[in-house]
């Protein structure tokens, strides 16, 4: 496939970002998914846009402003890729008002109303102020306008009141007016509070709201009695200017970084429509607004995210039932390093308990026959048990070394903490290797009876455990062990040559046998052998990957895949694509799993691991992907993605268009995966 045409069947990765954020806002759409489960991904909706913002459309924007004038083709891609973004978005947005309007409307016929500051009685008055007088008075700072300088230093996760404060007197044609900017103290106070309950009623407020009401007294003296106040929010540029100075170690470089990114440009502004043009302009100016920068006006309340922590109000029967985690009765009272040592264990979070890792390591931290832990952290959690076992490995004279990535988006700040206190530990802790983000998910431990090793497709974290589907595979295997031990030492001194049999690792060789395992598909179509792929991934946007798999739907080669995210592909054209299917499911776990099955001739192969198949992930990224051995693992795995490739109930077709229809023509039983699995899970365990 020539360049041109492949360009012609290739979507932008942040175009085909924006059509995934777009899926979640349909869930959010739904009338038969629960309500408060409904604002929560209103939510996730928001907060992903954020992040969006922060990252991606900052690297769009230094590309348009930076760009060599010898890279004009590179700038005016970009410039009709933010213009598409931007359309989307305005479009989108819309869509997300009329929502929330929908949604919060619902809620009153369920007897939870959400005041505005005019709706509310005087006994609701004088709890405010009672609030007020004994929560709110200390955490309220107002900053007169005329003393910022702008509003780039101030936090761009916060929301913000502008007030115009006005008096007027008798005979005046225009008031005595001043202007003051208040941030709304939602990591102390949550950005929802709860006033009494009445008639069996659940009342809520805006803390916005709340500090609206609570105007005159904050601005107690000061002579005005008129107050004005309306929302905004800005998002920064969240891209670390990362110190490049080798005297520097890479830990005070990324703590540098983290502080950067602080100061980063606003590149998105919402305001309030309602809000006054002498208030705008002021606001705009403050924030040093350019061309390129998105500006949006629309409803009086922004940083929708905070739906995800709305209050239940004590309605369970508002949100998904409880699916608790299963514990496997294979694991009960029993050493896993001898019950690895037999076969390989799998366990398949959130359907699964993560407890049997953490029991894995907690049994190798006080074991006698273990000699030492070797694991990577990407993310790690705010409580974090599995870091508190290694620690406690460490204290038991066990040779613990940890990969901890520094670079993992957003959760820098956290790791470099908890780095700190391993090393305080007597843990041995490797920040890995400048240029290469270390995403691969892997334990090894060795011990005097056999090694061990876990490869992961998720982190290590007890949180995203509980929400994302992940999948972890527990083994002795020697040649696999061996080489999982080899990654480590990969990490440490990346200028060794290291040759990998057995497992894809990238930046070294991942995508040549991902290339190559797809041209053995071709191959067999061509002989007439089985031939097919099947792949459950997050994202989906290198060029080569596609071309290789266009080559194979060509050729007549079915490729079946789940992807939730980005995917740059192109579906259903006849002569290039019309034998790839994709299904993009969204459901109450966000879907994060990455297996592979290549049909192999009739002998099929099968990984498992944390690459998606992208440059970043492919290219710049030292990644894991494992093989699967085990004949039950397989089928499992099969089932896995079989399930999501049936989903028509929370699925919908990627194709490339952005339109994401659902699946069928509306008639037929629905299929829920993620309720499926579930269901044959806890049968497994109950026969």
């Amino acid at each position: 496939m020539n360049k041109n045409c492949l360009e012609k069947y290739y979507v932008e990765r942040d175009i085909s970002w924006m059509y995934f954020n777009e899926r979640i806002l349909q869930e959010a759409e739904k009338k038969n998914i629960p309500l408060l489960e409904r604002l929560s991904f209103l939510g996730i909706y928001s907060n992903n846009l954020d992040e969006f913002f922060r990252v991606r459309i900052a690297t769009l924007n230094r590309i348009v402003e930076y760009s060599d004038k010898n890279d004009k083709k590179e700038r005016d891609k970009t410039l009709r890729t933010l213009k598409q973004i931007n359309k989307l978005n305005s479009r989108f947005s819309q869509q997300f008002e009329n929502t929330v309007k929908e949604v919060t409307d619902t809620l009153k016929t369920e007897n939870i109303l959400l005041l505005n500051e005019k709706e509310i009685d005087e006994e609701q008055q004088n709890y405010i102020r009672s609030f007020y007088l004994d929560k709110l008075n200390g955490s309220i700072s107002p900053i007169w306008f005329n003393s910022i300088k702008q509003f780039g230093d101030q936090a761009d996760d916060a929301i913000y009141l502008a007030v115009r404060l006005s008096k007027w007197e008798e005979n005046q044609k225009c008031p005595k007016r001043n202007y003051a900017l208040i941030e709304i103290p939602v990591n102390e106070f949550g950005r929802f509070i709860r006033l009494p309950d009445k008639e069996r009623k659940s009342y809520l407020m805006y803390l916005d709201d709340v500090v609206r009401c609570c105007l005159p007294y904050i601005f107690t003296g000061m002579d005005y009695n008129q107050f004005e106040a309306y929302s905004f929010k800005f998002t920064k540029d969240a891209e670390m200017e990362i110190d490049t100075d080798l005297r520097n170690g890479m830990l005070q470089k990324i703590s540098k970084g983290v502080k950067s990114r602080k100061k980063g440009e606003p590149i998105r502004v919402l305001f309030d429509s309602s809000m006054p043009k002498d208030l705008i302009k002021r606001v705009m100016e403050k924030l040093s607004i350019d061309k390129l920068d998105t500006i949006l006006s629309n409803g009086r309340y922004h940083n929708h995210k905070d739906f995800m922590k709305f209050p239940d109000c004590g309605r369970k029967d508002l949100k998904y039932p409880q699916w608790e985690p299963i514990h496997k009765k294979e694991f009960n009272h029993q050493s896993l390093l001898k019950l690895v040592r037999e076969h390989d264990r799998f366990i398949h979070v959130p359907y699964h308990s993560f407890d049997a890792y953490l029991q894995l390591l907690r049994e190798a931290a006080i074991s006698k026959e273990v000699k030492s832990i070797k694991t990577t952290l990407y993310r790690v959690a705010k409580d974090s048990k599995v870091v508190k076992a290694l620690i406690g490995a460490a204290q038991n004279g066990k040779k613990v070394t940890v990969v901890i990535e520094l670079l993992a988006r957003f959760d820098e700040a956290s790791n470099i903490d908890w780095s700190k206190k391993m090393q305080d530990a007597g843990i041995h802790v490797v920040f890995g290797v400048e240029g290469l983000k270390i995403h691969s998910k892997i334990t090894h431990i060795s011990t005097r009876n056999g090694d061990i090793a876990c490869i992961s497709t998720g982190n290590f974290h007890e949180g995203n455990a509980r929400t994302y589907t992940d999948y972890l595979i527990m083994t002795a295997r020697r040649p696999i062990v061996k080489e999982v031990d080899a990654v480590f030492d990969f990490i440490e001194k990346p200028y060794l040559p290291v040759k990998f049999k057995e497992l894809l690792v990238s930046p070294n060789e991942m995508k040549k046998k991902l290339i190559r395992l797809i041209n053995t598909e071709i191959k067999n179509k061509h002989a007439g052998k089985p031939a097919y792929i099947m792949a459950k991934i997050n994202h989906i946007t290198d060029m080569e990957i596609i071309e290789k798999l266009y080559e194979a739907s060509t050729c007549g080669v079915p490729v079946d895949m789940l992807v939730r995210g980005n995917c740059s592909m192109v579906t259903g054209v006849p002569g290039v694509s019309e034998n790839i299917h994709i299904n993009g499911i969204i459901d109450r776990y966000l879907e994060h799993s990455r297996i592979l099955i290549f049909a192999n001739g009739g002998e099929e192969k099968y990984y498992i691991g944390s690459a998606d198949w992208m440059p970043r992930n492919l290219d710049h990224r030292i990644e894991v992907l494992a093989p699967v051995y085990e004949p039950d693992i397989k089928k499992d795995l099969k089932r896995v993605i079989e399930f999501g490739l049936q989903d028509t109930m929370q699925g919908r077709i990627v194709d490339g268009s952005g339109e994401n229809r659902p699946w069928g023509n509306g008639t037929e039983a629905l299929f829920r995966s993620q309720e499926a699995l579930y269901d044959y899970y806890l049968n497994q365990e109950k026969e």
